[in-house]
């Protein structure tokens, strides 16, 4: 069975050496993907599971090892090509928890405004994806927390950037979405008919 050593890599270099190894090993059954740290263990299966592997994780010390499955009932279609098929997609890029400039209290009440009247765009909005300081809009105690989760549980996306998280040491905190990387990120831009950038 072949084992990725991804240990050292910066975000997202663990996720693309996987999606090399699965497209150059098209009828590869199992492999193990090492990394060490957790929001790349976190990308790493989230990745497996949309090209049809199951994936377990198991951490010894400070590596964390992913072992994936060729799985036929996992159905496999990846995540972007499933999004695709739907009609307009809208995608809101957020890279800091306020909105606008001149004063960080009003900023951040128009952030909360905003989030909690997204839902007005009805089904062409599709993804939220959340860099730099936005990140801190995901974690707990957020004022704006519940307005997301709602969000996401009518069936919005939610990708949460994984180097932001650990940046500000913000990883254990997050409460909503899933930890992302990169190339899903600009994977997401190429997907979405419009992003609006927040």
């Amino acid at each position: 069975m072949e084992t990725l050593n991804c240990r050292g890599l910066a975000c997202p270099q663990p996720v693309l050496r996987t999606k090399h190894f699965v497209e150059t090993n098209p009828q590869a059954l199992e492999f193990t993907v090492v990394v060490d740290n957790a929001a790349s263990a976190q990308n790493v299966v989230r990745f497996v599971e949309s090209q049809g592997f199951s994936a377990s994780l198991q951490q010894e010390g400070t590596d964390f090892e992913i072992k994936a499955v060729n799985s036929e009932e996992a159905g496999g279609e990846a995540a972007g090509e499933d999004l695709a098929k739907s009609n307009e997609k809208t995608l809101v890029l957020i890279t800091k928890n306020t909105m606008g400039f001149g004063d960080d209290v009003l900023g951040a009440g128009l952030m909360f405004n905003f989030l909690n009247t997204l839902n007005e765009m009805g089904e062409t909005l599709w993804r939220l994806v959340f860099l730099n300081s936005g990140v801190k809009l995901t974690i707990e105690g957020a004022k704006t927390l519940l307005a997301i989760q709602q969000l996401e549980a009518q069936g919005v996306s939610v990708l949460v950037c994984g180097t932001c998280l650990n940046h500000f040491n913000l990883l254990d905190q997050k409460r909503v979405g899933e930890t992302t990387n990169m190339l899903d990120i600009v994977t997401s831009l190429q997907l979405a008919d419009k992003v609006i950038s927040v």
